[in-house]
């Protein structure tokens, strides 16, 4: 097995001696060790390997800066082309079409087995059951429908315009830091590194089993492919940010506070301006509704007042990223990009 380590900070042969060191002494399972400070990389190989987590630790306390690292050996064809996933899981759709079998067996099957019981008790039963397997059915159509959509290999390509729409409004200074709160897959994290190039950008995620499809792995293994380097991912917490005040130039999040619950909206909000230093920018797209958010005129009002710049409500549901017919099939209703500056 080989994985192929990007690392930033190493500058002569006595770096990569240092680098390739750190990791003969850390993991007696490395059979070989090259390492390139031109390159920027590090490649190790060996029957087993360590995992990303236990490479980017050692790596860090080498004083240099662990990027990624990818499994080449199994992970060639991943690398060659990102993979973004959906965000329709495909167990979601699975999960569906079994309960849409196991509604049509009780369907039937309760109708056999109260054959000889009343006509009333009969007909009720059958109205529940058949109205549980339409739901399960039209619940199936949905998804199917949704999965198309989000789809970044089919025709319509939603989530890749709302994500690229998105990054367009976050803007770094050379050497900035950006933060993506909710980064899933890591698409708009690396398509805010493609804008700034200059910058570098961390995306965090607590990668829970609801996407358990979606990782940190997955997130660097998708930089790699698409040939971005100046992107780094963690496992974070939207609501309770493990960063110091004014840490970040820019903020952005995608479709992520929505489905925190047990939190109010406009809180999350405010931790996540916590971490934006004065000056900054903001970009967080979510389903902004009045029953979710509560009155986002005000909270505008409210960032105005303390000396926000260039603040903004974009409704995306009515042209901007999708029609309203789209939006309301998609039970997208409510889409609002909230951007300005510190």
């Amino acid at each position: 097995m080989t994985k192929t380590i990007t690392i930033e900070g190493m500058m002569c042969g006595m770096c990569e001696a240092h680098v390739a060191d750190a990791i003969r002494n850390a993991f007696s399972e490395v059979k070989k060790v090259t390492v390139s400070h031109k390159k920027g990389t590090a490649v190790i190989s060996g029957a087993t390997l360590p995992t990303n987590e236990e490479l980017r630790k050692v790596i860090e306390a080498t004083g240099y800066h662990f990027v990624s690292a990818v499994d080449e050996t199994v992970g060639n064809e991943r690398a060659a082309k990102p993979d973004y996933k959906n965000w329709v899981p495909k167990g979601m759709i699975y999960g569906f079409i079994a309960a849409t079998v196991v509604s049509a067996a009780l369907f039937f099957g309760l109708l056999i087995l109260l054959k000889d019981s009343s006509q009333t008790l009969r007909i009720v039963v059958g109205i529940v059951t058949g109205l549980i397997f339409f739901a399960c059915v039209m619940m199936v159509k949905w998804c199917l429908v949704a999965y198309n959509k989000f789809s970044y290999n089919g025709i319509r390509k939603l989530s890749k315009q709302i994500v690229e729409g998105t990054a367009w409004y976050a803007t770094l200074p050379k050497d900035g830091t950006g933060l993506d709160v909710g980064c899933g897959s890591g698409a708009l994290t690396i398509a805010c590194a493609k804008r700034n190039p200059q910058a570098r950008f961390i995306g965090i995620d607590r990668w829970g089993k609801e996407y358990a499809s979606f990782s940190k792995d997955l997130c660097e293994s998708n930089s790699v492919a698409e040939g971005v380097s100046n992107t780094e991912f963690r496992k974070g917490d939207a609501t309770k940010l493990d960063f110091p005040d004014e840490t970040f130039d820019a903020v952005v999040s995608n479709y992520v506070y929505h489905n925190i619950g047990g939190y109010d909206k406009q809180a999350l909000l405010r931790e996540t301006l916590r971490v934006l230093k004065k000056g900054g920018t903001f970009a967080i797209h979510d389903i902004m509704s009045k029953g979710r958010y509560g009155d986002m005129q005000k909270f505008v009002s409210e960032l105005k007042a303390e000396g926000y710049e260039d603040v903004q409500l974009i409704p995306t549901d009515n042209g901007v990223f999708m029609s309203r017919l789209e939006a309301t099939r998609l039970m997208l209703r409510g889409s609002t990009l909230l951007v300005g500056k510190k």
